[in-house]
Parts: structure tokens; sequence; C-alpha cells
């Protein structure tokens, strides 16, 4: 039995470019250096049957695990499956690579934190975008591994509407580009990504800021065009086309009851991805016993679907959310 570490996790979708700065008052120079290692996984099996020999689950800790400040939390943060340096289809078996979803990724965070480090408690599970989906799925699947959630940028429904529109058209943009071949390319699918590039630059702005931004029509090309460029040029077809299509499953809402922990839930009003006009998230945070909604207005420092990186908006919620749920 490991001893009860308490301990803060974040799950992050990489190429949103989240950063770990947005989570610590610290500035990014007094940050210590996270310990990097690697947990093997060995014969983990998939959802969809499949399974692989081994998964490396790749994380970054903080703190030495004593008493969200590095200097009094064990912070974790861990590349999901599909992302960064843990297991992904680039690293060589392309389309072959099992089809994960969201319950893989969670479960594989799970047994990272009890068998690689030696954890089986938190203190807290705070995550943005596909983490804060993560966050739910976690408070479901585990609800006596933690001692609150705070889930920022999501819905607890299944993705449907236009949040589903937007992810198909990437995913058929991968799948119905000639040069992706079957994901056997030798170079990338320069269209394919390009589609995926516009979809996420328009998904993940806030029309306020990007106006202030992009004041003019050509100022607005060449920021779109230095995009999708760079998109381009750092992502991998392959990758993009799992972990978009990872997310196709995911549907906590049947099972909210099951949380039994505090949960700050927050959501900004200018989010393309989560329109607080739909309602979903007033009507599914009712079912949940301690939960709580925040709608953060739209203002000059709220950033859209981004506005969970800046930690100056809702950083107030966290320290609420820390209070309530201290033993």
């Amino acid at each position: 039995m490991h001893a009860c570490i308490r301990a803060v996790r974040f799950a992050f979708l990489p190429v949103l470019l989240f950063s770990v700065t947005a989570l610590s008052a610290q500035q990014p120079g007094q940050l210590p250096t996270p310990k990097e290692g690697d947990y093997v996984s060995h014969d983990f099996h998939f959802k969809s049957g499949e399974t692989l020999p081994e998964l490396r689950m790749h994380y970054a800790t903080f703190g030495r695990g004593q008493l969200l400040d590095v200097t009094r939390y064990y912070v974790i943060l861990a590349d999901n499956i599909g992302h960064g340096k843990s297991s992904k289809p680039s690293d060589g078996m392309h389309a072959h690579f099992p089809q994960y979803d969201y319950d893989d990724m969670v479960r594989s965070q799970h047994e990272l934190l009890e068998k690689g480090l030696g954890v089986n408690h938190l203190r807290l599970i705070l995550g943005t975008s596909m983490g804060c989906m993560h966050s739910w799925v976690w408070g479901e699947t585990y609800p006596n591994f933690m001692d609150a959630l705070m889930p920022l940028a999501c819905q607890p429904v299944q993705i449907a509407g236009r949040n589903r529109v937007w992810r198909k058209m990437v995913i058929d943009g991968v799948r119905d580009d000639s040069d992706w071949k079957n994901g056997e390319y030798t170079a990338q699918p320069r269209a394919a990504l390009s589609i995926a590039a516009a979809m996420f630059y328009v998904a993940g702005s806030a029309p306020l800021q990007i106006q202030k931004s992009l004041p003019t029509r050509d100022a607005a090309d060449a920021a779109s065009e230095d995009y999708v460029k760079r998109f381009v040029a750092s992502h991998d077809a392959n990758d993009l086309l799992y972990a978009v299509n990872a997310s196709r499953n995911y549907d906590p809402s049947p099972q909210l009851e099951k949380i039994s922990v505090p949960v700050m839930f927050v959501n900004s009003a200018d989010d393309f991805i989560n329109p607080p006009e739909l309602g979903i998230a007033e009507r599914e945070i009712q079912r949940v016993n301690k939960g709580r909604l925040v709608l953060i207005p739209i203002s000059e420092q709220t950033h859209g679907h981004g506005t969970h990186t800046w930690a100056a908006v809702w950083q107030q919620y966290l320290k609420e959310l820390l209070e309530a749920s201290q033993h």
C-alpha cells in the first residue's frame, strides 16, 4: 500500500500550447527546474480491445511531495497518450497505433500515479480544455482519489453540435487528403494540417482580443498565414488525427451524480468551443452534489477558449476551492 502523498495533477491539450506558468502566481523565471521521467505500462489494454506491449507515459514534477505554488505542493504534469513525449502514432506505428479515447488516457494517468510515482491520493485535479474533460472522467471513475476538481473550459456532456462539427472537419480533412496515404505518408500532408490550423485558430480565438490585435485586413491576413505556417511545421497529421478523434465517445453526463468531491467549474463567456448560450453547464452542474459553476464575463482580460491559461482571471476561485476542500 502506497503512502498517501498529497499531490496536484494538471491535464493539458499540448496542441493549444497551455503553459505551466498559468498555474502559479510565480513568474516563469522563478519556477524550479522540473524533474522529468517516463513510466512504462506493460501490456496496456485499450477500450477498443487493442493492446500495446509497452505504453510510455512521460511526466514532469515540481516539488518534493510534502506539503498551486510549487513550494507547497507536489505538482505533476503528465503528457497524455498521443502527446508530448508519451507514446503516440508518430513514434512509428502511424495509423496502426491503438485508437485511444479519454477513458484510456485517464486510466493511464491513474496507473502512472499509483504505480509509477507512488501517489494514491491527489489534493486537486485541475484540467483545462481536454484536461477539463479528463477532470470529469476522473471524478466519476476514481471518485475517492482526489479532494477537489477544477475543470476549466469544457462541457460535461457528449461533444455534439458545432463542437463536434469543427472537430469532424479536422478529422475528415486529414483522412480525405490524398497525401495522408492511410497514415503512411513520408511528408506531412500540408492541406490537412492547413485545414486543422484554420479551425483551431478560429475555435481558440476571442472576438474582442483578435479585433484589437488585428484591426486591419492586412494584419489579419498576415497573422493567419503565420499561424498556419507555424502549426503545419510543428504538428504530425497522425498524432493530430488521433488526438482530435479521442473525444469521439466522451460523455460524462450519465454519471455526474457519482462525483462526491467539491467541484469548481469555470468557463468564459467568449469561448467559441463552449458557448454559454447553450445553457449546458448551468443545467449539468446542478447534478453535481458539491458543484459550483463560474462563468467569467467577457472583458479585456478574457481570451476566449484560452482564458483558462490566464490565472489572474480565475485564481480567486482556485483559492476558494482549496479552502473549501481542505481537511
